[in-house]
């Protein structure tokens, strides 16, 4: 294949500083989850790990801060922030406690962000806001034992049975397995379609047919196994 060359001889271009200083608001969200890391989260950080202690007290006073829904619009019962304030917030939070920050961004990136992107109006009345508030957690559950995160592999499904999917399969290594609420559970619900065929679920612990495995031993947050048995 013929190469492409581009020549560029005398070419005038408009300078466009970009500005990289954070904002006021952007610098106060810092050092609010800087002083949070180093005042609620570093007393005790390794004997929680060692422990296998889900921070549950810690994760309350974070969504005091209103850091469980941050980039969430206000009307759904989030901060309003923009990414930044998100990712500085995470900085800090990581800097201390991984566990805790992990737990926050299952919450704000893949629970808040999916419902609030694509849910329904009434799911978000019924789920976002008290997830974005933080009087609820929510958990992601996309990994299987056989397929890892390859969604494309995966082998729990969504049978529509008109006005309602039997869901059926098993999820591995859950973030906030045992403590969320609510699960968005990706499932496939037509497989002729491959990975146009997979959805997200909305699931309630305590529905019928949903089991939270066991605790196993491991570093850091809690991640455990949860079977989906005609849900």
């Amino acid at each position: 294949m013929a190469n492409d060359y581009l020549t560029l001889t005398n070419l005038h271009l408009t300078r466009n500083s970009m500005d990289f200083q954070l904002t006021e608001e952007q610098k106060a969200v810092q050092q609010a989850a800087r002083d949070f890391a180093q005042t609620e989260l570093l007393p005790g950080v390794i004997e929680r790990d060692e422990d296998q202690k889900f921070p549950a007290e810690q994760i309350k006073k974070l969504a005091e801060l209103g850091f469980m829904g941050m980039m969430v619009d206000p009307k759904y019962g989030g901060s309003g922030m923009d990414t930044i304030s998100y990712v500085l917030a995470m900085e800090e939070i990581s800097k201390i406690d991984a566990s805790v920050s992990v737990c926050m961004s299952v919450n704000n990136s893949l629970v808040c962000w999916g419902l609030e992107k694509f849910g329904t109006e009434a799911q978000k009345q019924k789920y976002l806001i008290p997830l974005a508030k933080g009087e609820i957690i929510g958990a992601f559950c996309l990994s299987e034992p056989e397929a890892g995160s390859d969604a494309t592999s995966q082998r729990t499904t969504a049978e529509d049975m008109g006005d309602y999917y039997l869901l059926n399969g098993t999820k591995n290594w859950i973030t906030n397995g045992s403590t969320a609420t609510v699960y968005l559970v990706i499932a496939q619900t037509d497989r002729e379609k491959g990975h146009k065929g997979i959805n997200a679920l909305i699931v309630e612990k305590g529905m019928p047919g949903f089991e939270v495995g066991k605790k196993r031993k491991q570093t850091g947050n809690q991640r455990l196994r949860h079977t989906f048995s005609n849900v």
